[in-house]
């Protein structure tokens, strides 16, 4: 099965047929040798469904949309997307500041994310999940982290580190929080995942929304970034915008 016929076969198994896969990372290349990095968030309750993109230069964060309705605002609002010292990340939580703090000061996204944690919240214990695509070096590099309870004993942490090959054109790698729907919610627990990249990125911006469950939905943004690092695009839509 060649690349093109795993990652669609992936999105459609993942993403278009999966109720709930939560939160979802996807970082590659586009078919033109840009890179790519899409993130999206789903909710069902109203602390979570009540929040939406904004974005501004390379930083993308998440705010609520009405402030009277936000219960805690401790995991549901936070930057998503910053660059720094040429890297870009992304990551579902706040750790995406912890790895942009330990950049400033000289430090990696191994360490970063050894001062941190699965989210505190029982019984899902929903797992953080950030990537990186660093342009420091010759060659653009990608680092994925999946923090997860451990199985024995959720009051410990799983550290679970990727730094796969670069995708071909057309194709990135995909985590999302959940493997699907449950109670509690099964956590992500497999390798990243081979997905299409295909297009522009506002048609890839389409593509993703049009497969996520409609009624679970909520924000979905996608940078596009050249082969030297530097942004060329933010695109993003939110269900409070009318769609």
């Amino acid at each position: 099965m060649s690349a093109k016929d795993v990652a669609a076969k992936n999105f459609e198994s993942h993403l278009k047929n999966n109720v709930y896969p939560g939160r979802g990372i996807v970082v590659g290349k586009l078919p033109t040798g840009n890179f790519a990095i899409v993130y999206f968030i789903m909710g069902r309750s109203v602390n979570s469904r009540n929040r939406r993109f904004k974005f501004d230069g390379d930083r993308l964060w998440t705010e609520p949309v009405d402030e009277s309705k936000v219960s805690d605002p401790s995991l549901i609002i936070y930057d998503a997307m910053l660059a720094t010292n040429n890297v870009h990340l992304v990551s579902n939580g706040d750790q995406t500041k912890t790895i942009y703090d330990f950049y400033q000061q000289g430090d990696c996204f191994t360490k970063a994310l050894r001062t941190r944690e699965r989210e505190p919240d029982a019984p899902n214990y929903t797992p953080r999940i950030s990537a990186m695509i660093d342009f420091s070096g010759n060659t653009p590099k990608i680092y994925m982290s999946v923090l997860s309870a451990n199985q024995v004993d959720p009051a410990f942490t799983d550290n679970s580190m990727f730094t796969p090959a670069l995708p071909g054109n057309g194709n990135g790698y995909c985590l999302t929080t959940y493997m699907g729907d449950g109670d509690p919610l099964p956590s992500f627990n497999t390798m990243p995942l081979l997905m299409p990249l295909e297009g522009t990125v506002d048609e890839v911006l389409d593509t993703y929304w049009n497969a996520l469950n409609s009624e679970n939905r909520v924000s979905l943004g996608v940078k596009e970034i050249d082969a030297d690092g530097n942004l060329v695009k933010i695109v993003v839509k939110n269900c409070h915008d009318g769609d």
